[in-house]
């Protein structure tokens, strides 16, 4: 791993680079002063379709002269931009300044019109024609990958047109997702609850508590098990949003339904993240996106 912190690599680029340059430098050089084998009429021999004959004429001098033209730019964008390893270039260009100045530049044209929802109330932004369609964009734009286009989701990924939410379904609540990502950990919980035969009973039990179909004598068994899960999920395994524990009781199954998905996510747990988005959208555009998400769960339309 040192290989890849090192400075090697950094001289390795640089030198490969230089040396490429200057090579052609030589090659220039060395095809100007080298001499062929001419016939007195300053042909090399060479013939084709009979009378086509190959001439030992020199390079034209504006070619040779736009080729050292070519290396002294070389050298010269060397100097100035990146590309010689570590170094930065005497103007400090990067591809992430480059794309940060675009995007404050993009936020600026764009503040005019997010300025009318700054003071409003969520509630307001989800019911406003105009935010609904930003709201869409900015959707389809950094959530969808995830959430899916209609917003249900998937395995893994919560549907967001529903009533159940991890973190809570507050529209302040839905500001403070998106900003600031949330990390969603299940531990691996099997030595804790016993045998795997304990494990099995447990996930008939958290079957039982949504009346989803089980095995009741099992699920009898788990329930004295099942206080290894409460910690999180609660006595009666409603949930724990402030923790962002599933409520068990409903029939939503974020990560697979059935005995056997329960069973592994008791054995191997679960780490689950939502990236935070204010380091990539202004905070009008995540109120506004929040709204939309706001309106979608609550089946608020657009007037």
């Amino acid at each position: 791993m040192s290989d890849f912190t090192s400075n090697f690599w950094s001289v390795y680029v640089a030198g490969i680079t230089v040396v490429g340059i200057v090579a052609c430098l030589l090659l220039l050089w060395f095809s100007g002063k080298a001499k062929a084998m001419t016939a007195h009429d300053n042909t090399t021999g060479h013939i084709w379709d009979g009378d086509l004959r190959e001439m030992n004429n020199p390079l034209p001098r504006w070619w040779v002269w736009l080729f050292v033209i070519t290396i002294v730019f070389a050298f010269a964008y060397l100097a100035m931009y990146p590309g010689l390893g570590n170094f930065a270039g005497k103007l400090g260009w990067t591809q992430a300044g480059q794309y940060q100045a675009e995007i404050e530049k993009g936020n600026r044209e764009v503040a005019p019109l997010y300025a009318k929802f700054t003071a409003m109330k969520l509630e307001d932004i989800s019911r406003d024609p105009q935010a609904h369609a930003i709201g869409e964009r900015l959707f389809m734009n950094n959530c969808s990958q995830c959430h899916g286009s209609d917003a249900r989701g998937g395995k893994s990924f919560p549907n967001l047109t529903d009533g159940d939410w991890l973190h809570g379904g507050a529209p302040e609540k839905i500001v403070e997702t998106i900003t600031a990502g949330r990390i969603g950990n299940m531990p691996p919980l099997a030595a804790a609850v016993g045998t795997p035969d304990d494990v099995k009973n447990v996930a008939n039990y958290v079957l039982s508590l949504s009346g989803s179909p089980h095995d009741s004598l099992r699920a009898a068994l788990g329930k004295s098990k099942f206080g290894v899960c409460a910690a999180c999920h609660g006595v009666d395994g409603k949930g724990n949003q402030t923790l962002g524990a599933p409520n068990l009781t409903d029939d939503i199954w974020l990560h697979g339904y059935g005995e056997n998905a329960i069973i592994a996510m008791v054995t191997n747990g679960k780490i689950n993240q939502m990236p935070a988005q204010g380091d990539k959208l202004t905070e009008a555009q995540i109120r506004v996106l929040a709204a939309y998400v706001w309106g979608m769960s609550n089946g608020v339309l657009p007037k």
